[in-house]
């Protein structure tokens, strides 16, 4: 009777050891919720007072990673120093994943109730900033999606500071204080981060 106990005991170990291994093979890995983006370009161009761009005025900043701007170890920032005191400017930002091919513009576009991009950084927030972003595209709710906006150069007395891009996925737009550009407490809105990007801006005076 003891030999068949234990005979019957062990059988039930060996199962429950095979259903265990079975189960963490079976099990998915997590998923990473997060696009991937290997290229972000900022194009600037000048509007005047009647909110026209100004030909020839346009130029570009880039930050760069061939592994993913947020998941690299070295990523190549361009400095911003084609912005002159007291002008105002349209800004457009194009995403690229050059790992996949592909044009995370249009995916942002797309899916844009899904998508905020924030400004933030020493220039736009606090004290010394001396820049100021406006939303020029909103989705089909009428919130703010932030791949094109216009932003005002002040007379600083301070002429450098920071430049802070981050892109917001999955959030909740119609959190309170969300729709403001430079809004600090972004991650109280939800959502994952895809992109958060800090570039050295050089003002021409």
């Amino acid at each position: 009777m003891e030999k068949l106990s234990l005979k019957l005991s062990m059988a039930i170990f060996v199962s429950l050891s095979l259903c265990l291994i079975s189960c963490e093979k079976d099990d998915p890995l997590p998923e990473v919720d997060q696009e991937v983006i290997t290229d972000l370009t900022l194009r600037f161009s000048e509007v005047n007072d009647s909110g026209e761009v100004v030909a020839g005025s346009g130029f570009e900043v880039v930050a760069s990673d061939a592994e993913g701007i947020s998941l690299g170890n070295s990523p190549e920032i361009d400095a911003i120093e084609g912005l002159e005191a007291g002008k105002k400017y349209l800004l457009e930002i194009s995403l690229y994943n050059g790992i996949a091919g592909e044009d995370v513009t249009v995916e942002v576009a797309e899916d844009d109730t899904e998508h905020q991009f924030y400004f933030l950084g020493s220039t736009l927030v606090g004290e010394t900033a001396f820049l100021s972003y406006e939303y020029n595209d909103e989705d089909i709710n009428a919130q703010p999606v932030g791949l094109k906006g216009y932003l005002t150069v002040g007379s600083p007395a301070i002429t450098t500071g920071t430049f802070r891009v981050v892109l917001r996925h999955d959030l909740d737009k119609a959190f309170e204080g969300a729709n403001n550009p430079n809004f600090e407490s972004f991650e109280q809105a939800g959502g994952e981060t895809d992109l958060d990007v800090t570039f050295q801006v050089n003002i021409n005076e």
